[in-house]
């Protein structure tokens, strides 16, 4: 019987299904059991037989339904069998995905001594080179530095020409032109003959248009699996937005964040306990912190990520909530990396309970048991919203967006509701409750001000704004 064309097929393997079942060998089965995964989701199933029969893939699922692990069974399944590296090259568009899926790389791959480099912006470039001259099994890259690296190799430690698989994670983010002349350059030196994976939350016409173009000499169109789910994001997941006017967007901000939903508060967490140096430190206990107005420090949030669209307004609303003493933390691009990957690991570890993100934090990252998403600022681009809530109520557990919309957004909301194909629910927050902090809240804002004014911010948007002019 002819096969149907590979733009068509729609995978009818379901969640639940046993990895055995789908072919997964026996020591990537403890591996999985190791992180409590037993049973596949929807895009596993469909997606790891088809690469483990050869086949090239591309799998659209939402948020948080386990795309990494869809392709990285197979390619740690295939490296077992004839192990060599680079075996395989790993793309993705932001810095902090990468670390994230060599983590899971080294869960998975542990069991097979698999060496993994991650390749990315921000890092030193002689111990990168270092690190692939020693030719791991899997890189997992940001385009523009692999390629810093390709152009600038001329000893022939390494090179990609023996890579059996390429992944594009965040496929709809890379196959746009901001890395359009990266991906040519890397596309050039890799060998024909290799399996290439596409992954992604939302399908675009440029990678319809891949799934649909005519397959090379010998090659068999890509398999697509779609999300069988109507809307893009997740039924656990509760989307509401406040009329919010925007001179005082910080003052409703601060009592949400101090009267978060009834929900989300069973998730609010303590932080670590602090290590004890000494019985004297033992016997002593730590006065209660006091925040503008003198009082109390408030009861801290729980796990909330809030995105806003740039840099600027990220480290003005971190140093705004310091003031206002609510523990948080920033995550942008004027950053270095190790400030990025700090931030990322103390609100992983509970130890500050809101992270203050620019998109960059919107794709791919899987922090455990984030409660509460706010947009400060609604996304420029309506795709961004579903990467943005995302971050909560993954793998079948709830959550809660909370979109800020001013008097500026409502296109913005509107066409938010189109892409999603849901009305977003309103609340309505106590006016007058929420006005009762205005005058703590406006002497933090002038703070926080303050405090960017003095800082070295200016002189990172400077640094950056050469650069760009350079290129």
């Amino acid at each position: 019987m002819a096969k149907p064309p590979a733009a068509q097929l729609i995978s009818k393997a379901g969640s639940g299904s046993s990895f055995t079942s789908l072919g997964v060998s026996a020591p990537l089965q403890a591996a999985l059991s190791s992180m409590s995964i037993r049973t596949a989701t929807e895009i596993q199933a469909a997606c790891i037989p088809q690469l483990l029969a050869g086949e090239d893939c591309i799998g659209n699922a939402k948020t948080g339904s386990g795309k990494t692990i869809a392709f990285a069974i197979p390619i740690l399944q295939k490296l077992s069998a004839d192990p060599y590296g680079i075996f395989a090259l790993i793309l993705t568009p932001t810095r902090e995905l990468a670390f994230q899926i060599a983590e899971q790389f080294a869960v998975l791959g542990g069991i097979l001594n698999t060496r993994t480099a991650v390749i990315v912006g921000g890092m030193d470039m002689m111990s990168q080179a270092l690190e692939l001259g020693n030719r791991p099994h899997v890189v997992v890259a940001t385009p523009g530095r692999i390629v810093d690296h390709l152009r600038s190799s001329t000893s022939g430690e390494w090179d990609l020409s023996r890579v059996k698989f390429l992944v594009l994670d965040e496929a709809d983010r890379l196959l746009t032109p901001t890395f359009a002349p990266e991906l040519e350059h890397i596309f050039s030196v890799l060998p024909k003959e290799r399996q290439t994976c596409l992954f992604t939350a939302t399908l675009t016409p440029s990678i319809e248009s891949i799934g649909s173009a005519p397959p090379r000499q010998g090659k068999e169109k890509p398999f697509i699996h779609r999300m069988s789910a109507v809307t893009e994001t997740v039924d656990t997941l509760k989307q509401h937005y406040i009329l919010v006017p925007s001179r005082v967007r910080e003052s409703y901000l601060y009592h949400l964040l101090c009267n978060p939903p009834e929900s989300t508060i069973p998730m609010r967490r303590a932080p670590p306990e602090p290590v004890q140096t000494s019985r004297r430190s033992q016997n002593t206990k730590k006065p209660p912190q006091k925040h503008a107005d003198g009082e109390n420090e408030p009861e801290q949030p729980p796990p909330t990520i809030i995105f806003c669209t740039k840099p600027r307004t990220a480290a003005y609303l971190t140093n705004l909530l310091k003031s206002l003493s609510i523990r948080s933390t920033a995550l942008h691009s004027r950053l270095t990396q190790r400030e990025r990957l700090s931030s990322l690991s103390l609100f992983r570890s509970s130890v500050i309970p809101v992270l203050i993100s620019t998109d960059v934090g919107a794709r791919g990252l899987d922090i455990e048991d984030v409660a509460m998403v706010i947009n400060w600022d609604m996304p420029n681009e309506p795709e961004e919203y579903t990467h943005r809530v995302g971050r909560t109520a993954r793998a079948g557990k709830g959550g809660i967006a909370i979109s800020f919309v001013t008097e500026h957004d409502e296109g913005r909301m509107l066409q938010v509701e189109e892409r999603i194909k849901t009305k977003l629910v309103e609340i309505n927050l106590p006016e007058n409750k929420v006005l009762e902090n205005l005058n703590v809240v406006s002497t933090a804002k002038r703070l926080a001000t303050m405090e960017l004014h003095d800082s070295d911010f200016g002189k990172r948007e400077e640094i950056h704004r050469a650069k760009r002019r350079a290129v």
